[in-house]
């Protein structure tokens, strides 16, 4: 059973890859709308997979450094995506507008890294032991996702009930 998972690697790795790609290249662009069921399941997601990083830390301690550093720049990121996100009311609806060189410059980190290890590891890339470098950039989009998600729920939570109510109080 293993072998026929492992030997359908080269097929859907790739396709798998391609989707996530296109997703976080498609939320970085625009004015998106705010999904707040969706975004609940991501922030659970995100939380399982940064404990899973912390066990692998704790367990491996040659990868804590370079993890370590991936959450400091992490969080540094985040907080400067904040910074820069613009959050309103259009149309009914709460959007937001993130700042695209962030999301692409993290985009290109993620693409980047991927083809580094494709490209000089090959298909064993898929089942090989994941290096210091690729668990410190891991580190870094989970927890810029991390913080960038919880900072973008509570500037949802501060945002007005709706425009009328911002403009009738003179704000």
């Amino acid at each position: 059973m293993a072998t026929a998972f492992a030997s359908t690697a080269p097929y859907w790795v790739p396709a798998l890859s391609a989707l996530m790609v296109y997703r976080r290249i498609r939320r970085n662009f625009g004015v998106q709308p705010w999904r707040p069921v969706r975004s609940g399941i991501r922030l659970g997601i995100l939380s399982l997979v940064a404990c899973m990083l912390i066990v692998l830390a704790v367990l491996q301690s040659q990868l804590a450094l370079a993890m370590g550093a991936g959450a400091v720049i992490g969080v540094g990121v985040g907080l400067l995506a904040l910074k820069h996100t613009h959050v309103v009311w259009k149309d009914g609806r709460r959007v937001y507008t993130p700042n695209p060189w962030i999301g692409g410059a993290l985009t290109v980190l993620l693409v980047g890294r991927l083809a580094w290890r494709w490209t000089h590891d090959g298909l064993a890339a898929t089942q090989a032991a994941p290096s210091p470098l690729t668990l410190g950039l891991a580190a870094v989009l989970i927890v810029y996702s991390l913080v960038y998600l919880i900072g973008l729920m509570l500037q949802m939570r501060r945002l007005p009930a709706t425009d009328e109510n911002s403009a009738a109080s003179g704000d």
